[in-house]
């Protein structure tokens, strides 16, 4: 019976912690903890001038803030890392440009998509070697340089499809694009939205295939899974700003073209 009684009060409080939820805490802490790697425009891309966070993400993690009466506290997390920090509990939310997919779904929670149709692997190369890479048998050659960040799902579908090429794993995300440009690799994989700004900044470079992705997705907010209020609560928010038109107003600023 005393052992009955112990099992009891041990499940009471494993209830009553969970349904104090991120949301109580979160409100009680003052802030929010949000996770992003900040490598990413035009999603979450920490500038090295002014020490801010810049892009839709950043947007977003402030509209999500001030919806919660509190202040944001930003935690560096890392591609190959994100998983285990979500898991691990370092933030509440993570933002950077997260793809939605299968595996993130099976131990994770996301939120309803945001950028639906505007995301998609694609190429980045040199303006000159444009005509070359059409497809992805062009790519898939042994004496063609394919650039990679690693952790993400830019690597995932590197791996998968290209078989002959030089896969070259790069630590920085946000320098590959010059990497590219310099000469250093040919083709950088990338995300369509991604693409779009290293043309507009480095007239050196080219997207091919930007109207043509090989892949089409969306992104989407991530936490541990477990406390379906908050992820309510999350969605809730988004979808308020797809109603009053403000996150209309943020993907024809950051996404499209």
């Amino acid at each position: 019976m005393k052992k009955f009684l112990a099992a009891l009060i041990a499940v009471l409080a494993l209830v009553s912690s969970v349904e104090a939820g991120q949301l109580e805490e979160i409100s009680e802490r003052g802030t929010i903890r949000i996770g992003t790697t900040g490598d990413y425009r035009p999603m979450s891309y920490l500038n090295p001038s002014t020490g801010e966070y810049e892009g839709i993400d950043a947007e977003l993690s402030k509209l999500i803030a001030e919806s919660l009466g509190v202040r944001i506290e930003y935690v560096p997390t890392t591609w190959p890392t994100l998983t285990a920090d979500t898991l691990a509990g370092k933030f509440d939310i993570a933002l950077c440009g997260i793809s939605r997919n299968y595996a993130r779904a099976k131990s994770m929670a996301m939120s309803d998509g945001y950028g639906v149709g505007l995301f998609g692997k694609t190429i980045l190369c040199r303006k000159k070697d444009a005509k070359k890479f059409r497809t992805l048998a062009d790519i898939d050659r042994q004496d063609v340089r394919v650039m990679i960040n690693p952790g993400g799902t830019n690597e995932k579908f590197a791996r998968a499809n290209l078989k002959h090429a030089q896969l070259i794993v790069f630590e920085k995300n946000a320098e590959i694009p010059s990497q590219v440009s310099s000469g250093k690799a040919d083709i950088m994989i990338t995300e369509t939205v991604e693409a779009l700004q290293y043309i507009r900044a480095d007239k050196n470079l080219a997207a091919p295939l930007i109207d043509a992705p090989f892949t089409r997705h969306s992104c989407g907010i991530l936490m541990r899974k477990g406390d379906q209020e908050f992820l309510n609560y999350i969605n809730f928010v988004l979808a308020e700003l797809r109603m009053d038109g403000t996150l209309d107003r943020l993907e024809d600023k950051y996404l499209k073209p």
